[in-house]
């Protein structure tokens, strides 16, 4: 039977116990020192690696200081700078235009709530969560390739697309949890619980997850709660 919601809610604090222990360090990958710094990274890491956009956004943000100079770049230098990131011509596109609006409809500050960011070019649900729960600490979902996975082999919900994804673990995470626990499951992802083949046998949560039962061989669980 398809667990409850307060049965995943109590998944997700069990979790947590593991979590904070093992991931309490746990932050945004994507180096910034200003609200315009993080929203320009989040869409430039966009099929991108965090660890090649902050390679980048060194040179980028010394080049370009703030939202004026954003604003007013040559479009063809911004792909320059950020054209390992891939997708360069788009993504220089869409920066610049996201500036020149942030100036002439927010006062040249990055707006807070999902209505006013989303109305931002190349911004969309996932990076306008990254902004309203790092910069603004307010609940947030960050539905990302990590938490697109994970979220569904821990079983916290079968759907597949990440707008219903998120709406459905905002209900099962503890709203000054959620950012939090996003970043701890890319931490998650990219140590034990990636892509191809998840490390289950030594996953600290592996007893509160429902993969390993699909092919019916519960690998050895070789990390337990008390050597955290």
């Amino acid at each position: 039977m398809p667990k409850t919601l307060g049965e995943k809610r109590s998944q997700v604090k069990q979790i947590r116990e593991i979590f904070d222990v093992v991931y309490h360090d746990a932050i945004c990958s994507l180096e910034h020192e200003s609200p315009l710094e993080l929203l320009i990274s989040t869409q430039l890491a966009a099929q991108c690696t965090d660890a090649r956009v902050n390679i980048v956004a060194k040179d980028l943000y010394k080049r370009y200081k703030n939202v004026y100079d954003f604003a007013n770049a040559d479009k063809e230098e911004l792909e320059s700078y950020i054209r390992s990131t891939g997708f360069y011509h788009n993504k220089a596109k869409n920066i610049i235009a996201c500036c020149q609006k942030l100036i002439s409809d927010f006062h040249g500050e990055v707006p807070e709530s999902m209505e006013d960011l989303t109305s931002l070019p190349g911004v969309g649900r996932k990076t306008a969560n990254i902004i309203i729960g790092d910069i603004y600490h307010k609940p947030a979902v960050v539905v990302d390739t990590h938490c697109i996975r994970l979220s569904g082999r821990l079983g916290l919900t079968k759907q597949k697309d990440p707008v219903k994804i998120e709406f459905e673990l905002a209900k099962i995470i503890e709203p000054s949890y959620q950012s939090t626990f996003c970043h701890q499951l890319v931490f998650h992802g990219r140590a034990v619980c990636n892509a191809r083949s998840p490390k289950c046998g030594i996953c600290p949560i592996l007893p509160l997850c429902e993969y390993p039962n699909k092919s019916g061989n519960l690998p050895k669980l070789t990390i337990i709660k008390e050597d955290l």
